[in-house]
């Protein structure tokens, strides 16, 4: 089977790009086709892997402002030639989806989202949009059609996963299609350090700082707390977030992973506030043996078993997270049933679903 790989656009690093980098050690030699790539920001991360980038990745500031230029991500996914191929395994948020493939070709998407500023999230995104003024007093007219086209390029998909059954649902919602869950993976084995960390006096929360992940809902919490609190990411809020917090707040931007690995590990809560398709990050934290404070919502609900690994807090409020973290002490969380919670996740198990549900869906697709 010749295979290729395609993803939205990769110039930022989350969970879906480590989706990505799993999907790279199944199938190791799939090449990777992308709308934009920052060959700088990723470094050695894909190896030699051969890249496939867009005429999007000639424009300036693509790189920096990819969501200035909606109207020709359709366009552009489209403009890839897959002939070549059996099968495109396409790991998408928003318009790897939309990919053409002829009528021999099997098309598999891991769908992490509908694209969320499309459909349910459409009106705080838009507002939200870090681009140019004039672009975003057009984004209504454009979300009309990218609307219409992220409707009809999910009807080009044969296969559907996707990451929680949260998602599931809101496949079945916009798209009038099923969906099998496998859960996305962590690596156990890399959380699981030979040396000792000590918990110290301190909460943490990681991940990219922008608008609807509620960093700035925690920053609230923790001036009125006046405990430690330690963010690691970076992102279009950096700024205005630095300039909310007080002192016991210490931002440290994009850190290497095995630095971050001993920040969960250390850290005596991960804090979660927004409403995540899954929660990657949560899973890490947990795979440290860190409890998770929680917004109830979303992926949330699959991963964490409230007074087993973490607690809920009902509304995205400062009062909310307040409430939750004065009254997260009541707890008496175990490190080891913390890590024991999350061993389904594995990224060996992930590997040998992944590997299972396409070869199973190939044979089905040339019996047809």
């Amino acid at each position: 089977m010749k295979i290729a790989l395609v993803h939205d656009y990769l110039v930022q690093y989350g969970g879906a790009e480590r989706v990505l980098e799993v999907f790279s050690e199944i199938f190791p030699h799939a090449p990777i086709y992308t709308l934009v790539y920052d060959k700088n920001l990723f470094k050695n991360r894909f190896g030699r892997k051969k890249i496939y980038t867009s005429f999007l990745q000639s424009l300036p500031l693509s790189k920096s402002h990819h969501r200035s230029f909606p109207i020709l991500m359709p366009m552009a996914i489209e403009s890839f030639d897959f002939s070549a191929y059996d099968i495109v395994l396409s790991d998408s948020n928003s318009y790897a989806k939309g990919i053409i493939s002829n009528s021999g070709t099997l098309h598999i998407c891991y769908c992490h989202t509908p694209m969320r500023y499309a459909w349910d999230d459409y009106y705080s995104y838009t507002e939200n949009f870090s681009v140019a003024k004039l672009i975003r007093k057009a984004i209504p007219l454009a979300m009309n059609y990218i609307r219409l086209w992220d409707k009809i390029s999910a009807d080009r998909v044969d296969k559907f996963i996707t990451n929680s059954n949260f998602v599931a649902r809101r496949i079945a919602k916009y798209y009038r299609r099923t969906a099998e869950v496998i859960y996305p993976p962590v690596s156990l084995s890399f959380f699981k350090q030979d040396k000792k960390i000590k918990k110290e006096n301190y909460f943490l929360i990681v991940g990219r700082l922008i608008p609807y992940k509620r960093f700035d809902l925690v920053i609230g919490a923790f001036n009125i707390l006046g405990l430690r609190l330690k963010i690691i990411g970076d992102g279009p809020e950096a700024q205005r977030l630095k300039k909310m917090a007080k002192p016991n707040i210490e931002f440290f931007g994009w850190r290497p992973d095995e630095e971050i690995r001993d920040y969960y590990a250390g850290a005596k809560a991960f804090l979660f506030p927004q409403e995540e398709d899954f929660g990657i990050v949560a899973l890490e934290s947990l795979a440290s043996g860190t409890p998770v404070i929680a917004y109830r919502g979303g992926g949330s609900l699959e991963i964490i078993k409230e007074g087993i690994n973490g607690v809920f807090f009902d509304t995205q409020t400062v009062g909310s997270i307040v409430g939750a973290v004065r009254n997260f002490g009541d707890n008496d969380f175990d490190s080891e049933k913390i890590k024991q919670s999350v061993t389904s996740f594995d990224k060996e198990i992930f590997k040998k679903k992944i590997k299972e549900f396409v070869e199973r869906e190939w044979g089905n697709f040339n019996k047809k």
